[in-house]
């Protein structure tokens, strides 16, 4: 027992004895304490209690307390290991292995003790990094205006005005060079939700020469034999549609990107704590002026107001986002028409007129409104108000008037007969009393 543990109970021992003494009155007796309560109140077995009654209440350190021995199951491979510390190897599953192969005899907790003790022999990685001839890996990396943006996504839920929770997707991108934030939020992270977001992102700061993320399913399937990105098809695609490039981080090296990944952390513990919004439309609304706010303070990592010098330098060495038919496609997803005239959307369904003979059609959201567009984007077909309810929209002509009428296909040649009605009496006679009838 360690003197700061050896203090501790001696405080919980006077304690209880104090407490005991106060309730007992006059007629308390130190040879006399009741030792079931006095178990009771510290904690401490029937046999402990005994013992240190034998001591006079006090906790003494044991003969040999503070005591080490002079040789350990460990003593003769203390250079094996210091050698394997200095350069850098902690792994006590590592060291273990080399000193057995040498005749130790001992256990791994044995060897994580000493590796603990010792973690001053471990040089410093700021100097472990200075023999890679690629240079220290602890260097801010640092790009040219307009050259690179970081993206990524997190999550947050969300507690509705009925109790119920249920989570929502945070787009976030900002730029490398001088850190302009846009933030976007989502009813979940699909591809498509990527897609807008991005469209939007590139609205507001330009187009950059390549984005930065991790290994999102959205981005890509994987790498090939020599390591290089294989991209998902619709991905590519939105690349060459936008012209840019991306590139991905290390897997498990999230600090590559560590703009973003501050940047999503800090929404999740400035913009989101205590916030409270209508709709999508609201809390984008919200978004978009905390954004502004963040941007347009002084920054010391950066020296620089990100907005002035997003405005001065990066945004006209960007590329402006060209807005054309194939690039309105990806801000007005495709959704197939269901066989009771809605289309889902954003977790909700939303009516489509009946005389669109189209099975899919194109959907948006823009501000307070949901448009429905034709597939070829040639005609909006209805409008819906912006709602996260789980009712489902009707639209003004999603069902016609007048049911559907069967025709004759064939010349109708059967004849039945049609009889007078009978003249006889009806069969309330019996309850004319006055003989109107």
């Amino acid at each position: 027992m360690n003197d700061n543990e050896r203090n501790g109970l001696q405080e919980i021992i006077d304690k209880a004895i104090e407490e005991m003494s106060r309730e007992a009155g006059d007629s308390f007796e130190l040879d006399h304490l009741n030792l079931a309560e006095f178990s009771r109140r510290t904690g401490l077995s029937r046999s402990k209690a005994r013992t240190l009654k034998a001591k006079g209440f006090v906790v003494t350190p044991h003969g040999r307390c503070g005591m080490k021995a002079e040789t350990t199951v460990i003593s003769g491979f203390e250079g094996v290991v210091n050698a394997l510390l200095m350069d850098g190897v902690t792994n006590s599953e590592v060291i273990f292995e080399r000193i057995e192969g040498q005749g130790y005899k001992g256990g791994k907790t044995t060897v994580k003790n000493y590796v603990s003790a010792h973690a001053d022999l471990v040089p410093a990685k700021r100097k472990l990094a200075k023999a890679d001839p690629r240079g220290s890996r602890g260097r801010r990396f640092e790009t040219k205006p307009g050259e690179a943006f970081q993206m990524d996504w997190g999550f947050v839920k969300v507690e509705d005005w009925s109790g119920a929770e249920f989570k929502i997707a945070c787009f976030a991108m900002v730029c490398h060079h001088c850190g302009t934030c846009y933030v976007e939020f989502f009813p979940n992270a699909r591809q498509e939700n990527l897609f807008i977001g991005m469209v939007h992102a590139f609205m507001v700061m330009g187009v950059p020469e390549y984005v930065l993320t991790d290994n999102m399913k959205s981005v890509t399937t994987g790498r090939d034999i020599e390591g290089k990105p294989v991209w998902q098809v619709d991905y590519a695609a939105f690349m060459a549609c936008v012209g840019f490039k991306t590139k991905l981080c290390k897997p498990r090296h999230p600090f590559t990107k560590g703009k973003v990944e501050r940047l999503v952390s800090y929404v999740k513990h400035n913009f989101a704590v205590g916030r409270r919004f209508y709709n999508a439309t609201d809390l984008n609304v919200q978004a978009l002026e905390w954004c502004a706010k963040q941007s347009g303070r002084y920054r010391r990592a950066v020296d620089c107001v990100p907005a002035e010098e997003h405005a001065a330098k990066c945004l006209p060495a960007a590329t402006e986002l060209e807005r054309d038919e194939e690039l309105a496609m990806y801000l007005c997803p495709r959704r197939r028409i269901s066989f009771d005239g809605f289309v889902s959307y954003e977790g909700r369904r939303f009516g489509v007129p009946y005389w669109y003979s189209g099975k899919t059609c194109r959907v948006s959201r823009d501000g307070e409104w949901i448009h429905v567009y034709a597939d070829d984007l040639s005609r909006e077909l209805a409008v819906h108000p912006v709602t996260w309810g789980r009712k489902d929209s009707f639209c003004a002509d999603q069902y016609a008037d007048v049911q559907p009428v069967e025709l004759p296909t064939a010349p109708v040649a059967t004849v039945i007969a049609q009889i007078e009605p009978p003249k006889g009496k009806p069969g309330f006679d019996k309850f004319d009393f006055e003989g109107r009838l």
